[in-house]
């Protein structure tokens, strides 16, 4: 069904683009600072699975609309900030003590990473172009299947971006761990944390599609 020639180019791209830090990466790196290697890699896992979701919006052609309406990416960009500072108003409020009465909610707070990766990965337009612009180099149409070609490409980045993803979070979160005995330093995590949240805002407010 596809160009294994192509395959193989894509398999190379993608690794490269999988490993270089980037806003996904520097995301989940900041939700294992704050919640520990589980958090890390539940945020990993959200972002995998919105990954998913965009492959899929690709492969059905509703990608393209964010081109043909420039609108849409404006207001997913602002969403998607503002959902970020709230994430960052979050930490920066955080006073919770290692230990302390927020431990036994633990399963509420992996859902909670899970979900904060897929939505901030959905609400950010920049994955939606990126889809537009690069799987389609990696399909020929001669083959047909079109569609299925998009999906195939666009399930191997999610995976390979999970483990890649999922290994970073589950080691920032375990330095984490080791750092957050002392209280001092568990804030100064949360201040790290709501740092990055907020410049991921900025950087998606400030810089243009390409």
């Amino acid at each position: 069904m596809v160009d294994m020639s192509l395959y193989a180019a894509f398999l190379v791209a993608a690794f490269a683009l999988c490993v270089s830090p980037g806003p996904d990466m520097m995301f989940i790196v900041a939700m294992g600072g704050r919640g520990g290697p589980a958090a890390g890699v539940m945020a990993a896992f959200g972002v995998a699975c919105a990954m998913l979701v965009h492959a899929v919006a690709a492969a059905l052609g509703l990608s393209a609309l964010f081109t043909a309406l420039p609108v849409l990416y404006h207001v997913l960009r602002w969403a998607g900030a503002a959902y970020l500072l709230y994430l960052a108003v979050k930490a920066f409020r955080d006073r919770s003590v290692p230990g302390g009465e927020e431990a036994p909610a633990r399963g509420a707070g992996m859902r909670r990473a899970f979900w904060q990766g897929a939505v901030t990965n959905l609400l950010n337009p920049k994955v939606i172009l990126f889809n537009v612009a690069f799987l389609p180099q990696f399909v020929d149409p001669s083959l047909g299947h079109v569609p299925g070609q998009l999906m195939l490409l666009g399930t191997t980045i999610v995976v390979m971006g999970f483990l890649c993803d999922g290994t970073v979070g589950l080691l920032a979160g375990r330095l984490a761990n080791v750092l957050r005995r002392s209280a001092r330093v568990n804030r100064w995590l949360n201040i790290a944390s709501g740092t990055v949240f907020t410049g991921l805002a900025v950087r998606l407010v400030v810089t243009s599609p390409k």
